[in-house]
């Protein structure tokens, strides 16, 4: 081969990989607990971010409602060439003519130019004074949003994290029993060798480790998938690398005091119950502004303009003459008779406030049931974590002797493989029970969170 050619290839080689590794220096690496990454998640998740805009855009559009109130002030000028100017008829016996005829005459200058600003300030409407409720009412509502944003993100990072520390804990009990299996396969490969068991035994070995290989293989594909969810959950590229560093135990066993379960709860605290109540304050003020609209609106403007003429175009000399005006005017508006439409508008705003006020109860009951669930579904969630630990402990003693038992010839490998798979069953159920208990908790946690928008500022 040409040895241009190979100094190309040789070139491109080393480029990839200059390349890929700049790729690999670039990526960030995160080491979180679960209170990190929710801490983290909180300001940095997509969720999180777009409620916080939605606020930003709530108070610009305050502003808004509240500066038409204010004065508004406003200028125009404008420049108008007579390409032909206009020509109007007159009697002609006003210059001496003959009666009942009429003399072309052509009026004003060919240019002309004016300037004029006009000042207009509202001095009572209604409706303005209930927009300005609304305006509030619908930053209470965006804020009480992102205060259930957060929540919903806190919840979705937990179980997020949770479901990391199941997979990789999975992973290694996985590869644990692997290896556990692989040593008694070639202990019991050398045994039937000597003539002391059948080949039953091997073959019954080498089907449980196929089992259990197939699992890790699982389990390490589902710890990928369960990284990129926690990623995707707290706002952090996929490409990213990311390591949860907290255990499984930990994070499910640091319980609520059952005090705390057996507590009563003011529902008017809890986030779904505070937006209905928006709602419900809301649509109230949607029925004071359909009727205010019957009421009279009164404005005020100022106006003051200059305006020159001239046949050539002189008006930015300082000869050039100007004209002045001025007005001041008020103007009053009452709405005197619709034909029931304002009736009908303001009736259909009263049965949206009734339908309001029906979901806020409505809202109410489900918070008391869904927090009796919750409550319940933690408890049984602890109980069941520590009948699945007992559990476990009795299998990995069954399993122990079968095992013994089997070297010594005194139980048959279907028996040790029965002991295993019960064993493998218990250990999934426990893991299982401890993530069931960490979402039971987040769940009852979610519920009785009482945060405001203004404490997540101060945070």
């Amino acid at each position: 081969m040409n040895k241009k050619i190979i100094q190309i290839f040789l070139l491109l080689f080393c480029s990839n990989s200059f390349l890929n590794a700049q790729e690999q220096d670039s990526l960030t690496e995160y080491n979180f607990t679960l209170q990190e990454a929710v801490e983290y998640g909180l300001e940095n998740a997509y969720r999180s971010i777009i409620a916080q805009k939605e606020i930003e855009k709530t108070l610009k559009q305050k502003w808004e409602i509240i500066s038409e109130g204010l004065p508004q002030i406003s200028g125009e000028a404008n420049y108008t060439y007579n390409l032909v100017q206009p020509v109007t008829l007159i009697p002609a016996e006003l210059s001496g003519g003959a009666p009942g005829t009429f003399v072309p005459v052509t009026f004003g200058t060919e240019q002309n130019m004016a300037a004029n600003a006009t000042w207009n300030q509202l001095l009572f409407d209604g409706s303005y004074i209930v927009g300005i409720q609304s305006a509030k009412t619908l930053l209470q509502i965006s804020e009480n949003q992102k205060v259930k944003t957060d929540l919903e993100v806190k919840k979705a990072i937990t179980d997020a994290y949770g479901n990391v520390l199941l997979a990789r804990q999975s992973t290694t009990i996985a590869r644990k029993n692997v290896e556990t299996i692989e040593q008694n396969l070639s202990e019991t490969r050398i045994i039937y060798e000597n003539g002391l068991s059948e080949l039953e035994d091997v073959e019954q070995l080498e089907i449980t480790l196929l089992n259990q290989r197939s699992n890790l293989n699982n389990s390490i594909r589902m710890l990928e998938i369960a990284y990129d969810m926690l990623k995707l959950s707290m706002g952090i590229p996929i490409e990213d690398k990311i390591y949860a560093s907290d255990n499984l135990e930990k994070v499910s066993e640091d319980n609520f005091p059952l005090l705390v379960i057996s507590e009563n709860y003011n529902i008017e605290n809890n986030i779904d119950y505070r937006i209905a109540e928006d709602q419900t304050n809301l649509a109230e003020v949607e029925v004071k502004l359909e009727k205010s609209k019957a009421l009279p609106t009164l404005t005020a403007f100022v106006n003051y303009g200059v305006q020159g003429y001239s046949d050539a175009f002189t008006f930015f000399n300082d000869n050039q003459t100007y004209f002045d005006q001025s007005i001041l005017g008020v103007n009053l508006s009452v709405p005197i008779f619709s034909s029931g439409k304002r009736s009908a508008r303001t009736a259909q705003k009263e049965i949206a406030l009734e339908q309001a006020q029906l979901e806020k109860e409505q809202t109410r009951n489900e918070v008391k049931m869904e927090i009796e669930r919750a409550r319940n579904e933690y408890i049984y969630a602890i109980e069941d974590h520590q009948n699945k630990e007992q559990a476990l402990e009795l299998a990995e003693r069954i399993e122990n002797k079968n095992e013994i038992k089997f070297f010594e010839g005194l139980a048959t490998s279907f028996e040790l493989s029965e002991a295993r798979q019960q064993l493998f069953q218990s250990q999934q159920q426990y893991l299982q029970s401890m993530l069931d208990l960490l979402t039971a908790k987040t769940d009852l946690e979610t519920l009785l969170d009482t945060t405001r928008y203004e404490e997540i500022q101060n945070n």
